[in-house]
């Protein structure tokens, strides 16, 4: 049995409860990386292949166990061509650089603006090369979540086609060729499942927070590590990436959906497909917020707000708004006449068969066969052995007896990791200081430096004078004598 080693935060067979993925970070920071996670399982898994995760685990130094105990390594990444994540990469560079079994690139994207200028220079850009090049030396071609990534890569010197190939996201390969999208009748009855991003246009952050006034049988579905905190806990995790200042998002328990028991934090992503299959329409500005409704089938609407989301929409034709076309005047009913909810439909199959085709260039055992055969899959058999937890629902909404439990775990696990960034923060708040006394003496030395400086400068003033001076003295001593004579 061949044992191939996956980047995820936590396996698609794990029953993490939600304080154990508060507390490892079992999503990285994100509950949409599970979506893709989980897809890359379902299509690698096979009677002769079994995956496990690392559980982003990224220490060069295990460069030897891996290589005695696995027989590859998938690494399914997001937007990893971003500043905050570099650090990251590079330890994968040094890493794989260690490694002697294939390495699989399935999906890498990146994080630039909604028009971005490709070929501007950026301070990571010799971190990307490396980390590519590495990746070439342990399999034949990098899979890229968009042509804007592509673009890049092409930019930095690696052949599109040859090194690189646009696959998409896997998340949307997780039942093959298999997406048809039901069609719907819109009225205040219907279900709606809305997704927001913080940073999205104000505009439309009105738009989607108001539809809850509309539409009775809405819940709202947040993805960050700090939403599932203060859905858990009643209260985000100090210092975090929540920020309450935001309007019209709903980053506390005052917000209506919580008041309202509206909010679904998930768990895995089985459990949030198999959700959305209840659901009529789905609409939002995250990207797996709008997988998952696809995936089961139920219609969507999304609204790219930069070019990490604009690539992904276009490659795989997600039905889409742009932030233009939202203001004060914009109903649901409108939206929905602009897109055609079927669009997906349309450019899948040809998705999928390039999908397939990536990993037969890297020669990447997968479960093509079984898809096209009808067959039941082997993860799928692993899945049913699996009960899965319940989506986390608002702390307003629990009994005494869990809301007491939940504050008791949250306490347990908030307090160490404020510490650790109190310690982190005094950490860096005593470098500063350092920083500022070396100024200090710096300038100190400097002032004193230009204090001898015009001392010296003085006494070389006097010194240049004095022999002026003199040198007038005689050259002008003939003459007073002459004239005395």
């Amino acid at each position: 049995m061949k044992k191939i080693l996956v980047r995820s935060g936590m396996s698609p067979l794990d029953t993490f409860s939600a304080d154990e993925i508060i507390k490892r970070n079992a999503i990285g920071n994100n509950v949409g990386n599970l979506m893709y996670a989980y897809s890359v399982f379902r299509n690698l898994t096979t009677e002769n292949v079994e995956l496990v995760s690392d559980y982003y685990r990224t220490n060069p130094l295990d460069a030897e166990m891996i290589n005695e105990t696995y027989d590859a390594y998938a690494i399914p990444l997001a937007n990893a061509i971003r500043p905050s994540f570099i650090p990251t990469l590079k330890k994968y560079t040094e890493l794989i650089q260690k490694l002697k079994i294939p390495v699989y690139v399935i999906g890498m994207g990146m994080a630039f603006p909604y028009e971005p200028n490709i070929s501007s220079k950026r301070p990571f850009d010799d971190d990307v090369k490396r980390f590519v090049s590495a990746v070439l030396e342990k399999s034949n071609i990098l899979g890229l979540r968009g042509q804007i990534t592509s673009d890049y890569l092409s930019y930095l010197g690696f052949k599109e086609g040859q090194d690189h190939q646009v696959i998409g996201c896997p998340s949307m390969y997780t039942f093959g060729e298999n997406i048809k999208i039901r069609d719907i009748e819109l009225n205040t009855s219907s279900s709606i499942s809305v997704n927001m991003t913080p940073k999205a246009d104000q505009e439309v952050l009105k738009f989607l927070n108001s539809l809850s006034d509309h539409y009775k049988n809405l819940n709202f579905i947040p993805q960050d590590m700090d939403e599932m905190i203060l859905t858990y806990s009643g209260t985000p995790f100090l210092g975090g990436a929540i920020n309450t200042k935001v309007d019209n998002y709903p980053n506390n328990l005052m917000s209506n959906v919580y008041k309202n028991n509206q909010v679904k934090f998930f768990l895995s992503a089985p459990s949030w497909i198999e959700h959305m299959r209840n659901v009529d329409i789905s609409i939002g500005t995250r990207l797996h917020g709008n997988v998952a409704p696809t995936l089961a089938g139920t219609p969507s609407i999304t609204i790219p707000i930069d070019a990490r989301m604009r690539e992904l929409s276009e490659y795989h034709n997600f039905p889409r708004v742009s932030i233009e076309e939202i203001n004060a005047e914009t109903k649901l009913e409108n939206l929905l006449e602009k897109v055609d909810l079927h669009s997906i439909e349309k450019s899948h199959q040809r998705n999928y068969n390039n999908f397939i085709n990536f990993l037969n260039k890297n020669e990447i055992e997968h479960v093509y066969n079984y898809n096209a055969k009808g067959l039941k899959l082997p993860f799928d058999d692993k899945l049913e052995k699996i009960k899965l937890l319940d989506p986390v629902s608002p702390i307003t909404s629990c009994s005494s007896e869990e809301m007491k439990e939940r504050l008791q775990k949250s306490f347990e696990i908030m307090v160490p990791k404020q510490e650790k960034e109190n310690n982190k923060l005094k950490g860096k708040i005593k470098e500063k200081n350092k920083k500022i006394t070396d100024l200090k003496l710096d300038v100190e030395r400097k002032s004193e430096d230009i204090k001898n400086s015009k001392e010296q400068n003085k006494k070389l003033v006097l010194k240049l004078q004095n022999i002026e001076n003199s040198r007038s003295w005689k050259l002008t001593r003939p003459l007073r004598l002459l004239r005395q004579k």
